[in-house]
């Protein structure tokens, strides 16, 4: 790991060893080599059963929360690789970070700590003067840092933890002659700490259930904060956590009372369905310009915000039943989008309001131009991957992966006359029996939107056949995106769907082992008119939720993550 700046060589390996050094001493081992590394005592702290990489989004989040919105943060974070049929809330679980990936983190953390302590915002994070701007302060760092501390670690420093980030600024400042040199190495270490970039779970035994670990405190604002915000606890959680009544089921209904009310949770729920409907699709989102000129980076950037202002507009402002959000025709345009659309938006630059026709066809989520442009091949569309999404995210339905020796031939040409629509030339995926066990399940779903093109465009025709737009749902006959759309609104096995993602989205972990809790939720989910709010209110006041396992012996730690 290089360091570059006014730090000497001398701070290099001190710098890059930051990361070891918090993590040993939130393990309780014995530090070695240095006089920083030998103040980190043994900590008898709660047990830690999970850990929980930041998402980038999480992370950015937080730096703007505690030192403020102008902050820049200039990188690349590594991606959270998603588990197959699960959310990357699942995935945070097991994610590490590799030696570049570190290193990528290591350069941010020094950006915003440079940031943080340059003449613009020293004033807001000092609340001291040094003795000597050239030289240690121990008194001046620890009352600058700790506090910091607090936040970005999400609970208190312990001692050990402390008393090592002050003697690494000072160890800095003494090299650099530079008292704010120090104190940016200080939090610069906070930032590469595993203690901020994993949300870390603790857990004590519960006095009433005797062999039952439940979260701490601490745990629980985190839990509550990124759940419900999508961002660090705030200091009212940190104070309702550090007097212990995050413990009291009345306490943290209340809480997760207000937060589902506060504007904020807008954040939470918009990272929710982003994760739920797998938008980091978009971030890789091409399109032949040939065949789609419409497709532009206008377009590609405008495509996810719309459906998210669809889904909060709906769920959130209007508080709407849930299951209209297949049928709505309220959504949001720009300038850009209004070309693909083929509809008027009058403002030159923003967004506006706009509510489709009865009868155009774009029904909820399903005629929303990102859900099919993510869903199709680079140039055409494909009734097989929207088919699977369908099943797969909104109906929480595998489906198995296609065998290694499909011929997709047929398929992908597009341009044979003999075999103009997709309807026909997935005909013989349908007769083969190693494919249509698979496509049974998608094709019938996927072609009832075969009337909007691979980025979502409105067309009738292909290849000058008329297209079909019938479609099948469980022995469910039904034609285009309205009809599609009225079937999910009317299927249990939607709202059971996202009940399920949610309490997933809450603890971090698949909910196959909670069927009966999943059963709970989606039945006061049902009670409550399916209003979102409700359902994330049930799911973080569930008291299995705050339950945990005993981690098995060898399971990985801060360290071991960092170094796979």
């Amino acid at each position: 790991m290089t360091r570059s700046g006014l730090l000497p060589r001398g701070l290099v390996a001190l710098g890059a060893g930051a990361v070891l050094v918090a993590a040993l001493s939130a393990h309780g081992a014995a530090g070695a080599g240095g006089d920083v590394a030998s103040t980190a005592a043994r900590f008898a702290g709660p047990r830690i059963t999970g850990l929980r990489r930041l998402t980038e989004a999480q992370y950015r989040n937080t730096i703007a929360d505690i030192f403020g919105p102008d902050i820049r943060v200039a990188g690349r974070f590594e991606p959270i690789v998603r588990p197959v049929h699960e959310l990357i809330a699942s995935g945070a679980r097991d994610s590490s970070v590799s030696p570049s990936g570190l290193e990528q983190l290591d350069a941010i953390g020094r950006g915003v700590a440079a940031q943080v302590f340059d003449d613009k915002h020293r004033a807001l994070f000092l609340p001291c003067q040094p003795h000597d701007e050239a030289a240690p302060d121990e008194s001046c760092a620890r009352a600058a840092l700790l506090p910091l501390g607090r936040y970005l670690f999400r609970r208190p420093l312990t001692d050990a933890e402390g008393n090592g980030y002050v003697a690494m600024a000072g160890a800095a400042a003494r090299t650099a002659h530079s008292f704010d040199k120090g104190l940016e190495l200080g939090l610069a270490a906070m930032l590469e700490s595993p203690q901020f970039l994993y949300i870390v779970e603790t857990a004590q035994p519960d006095p009433q259930h005797p062999g039952v670990l439940v979260l701490d405190d601490y745990s629980r604002a985190s839990r509550l904060s990124y759940t419900l915000w999508n961002t660090t606890p705030d200091a009212a959680l940190l104070a309702s956590a550090a007097s212990g009544r995050l413990h009291d089921p009345a306490v943290l209904a209340a809480t997760a009372a207000k937060m589902v009310k506060s504007p904020r949770f807008e954040d939470g729920i918009r990272a929710f369905f982003a994760d739920m409907l797998l938008f980091e699709r978009f971030d890789s989102l091409s399109k032949d310009p040939i065949i789609f000129p419409y497709f532009n980076s206008e377009v590609a950037a405008a495509m996810p915000e719309q459906m998210l202002r669809t889904i909060t507009d709906h769920l959130l402002t209007r508080d709407g039943d849930y299951r209209q959000l297949f049928l709505t025709g309220h959504t949001f345009m720009t300038r850009a989008l209004g070309g693909l659309y083929q509809v008027p938006v009058h403002k030159d630059k923003g967004w506006e309001p706009y509510q489709f026709a009865p009868g155009a066809d774009r029904a909820g989520l399903l005629g929303q131009a990102g859900f099919l442009a993510i869903y199709s091949q680079t140039g055409r569309s494909s009734p097989t991957l929207r088919g699977r999404a369908i099943r797969e995210l909104l109906l929480c339905q595998p489906v198995p992966n296609p065998p290694g020796n499909v011929n997709f031939t047929a398929v992908q040409d597009v341009k044979n006359r003999a075999m103009p629509t997709a309807r026909v030339r997935l005909a013989a995926h349908m007769t083969d029996e190693n494919c249509a066990g698979c496509h049974r399940l998608t094709d019938p779903l996927g072609l009832s939107l075969e009337r909007f093109d691979g980025i979502g465009g409105w067309r009738t025709t292909e290849n000058g056949a008329v297209i079909d737009p019938a479609g099948k749902l469980d022995k469910q006959d039904f034609s285009g995106a309205e009809g599609l759309g009225k079937l999910l609104a009317a299927s249990p096995d939607a709202s059971q769907c996202v009940a399920s993602r949610a309490l997933e989205y809450v603890r971090g972990q698949p909910s196959d082992d909670a069927d009966a809790m999943v059963e709970s939720l989606d039945s006061h989910f049902a009670a409550s008119g399916y209003r979102i709010r409700a359902l994330f209110l049930d799911a973080v006041t569930q008291p299995q939720v705050w339950e945990v396992k005993e981690p098995p012996l060898g399971a990985p730690t801060h360290l071991s993550l960092l170094e796979r």
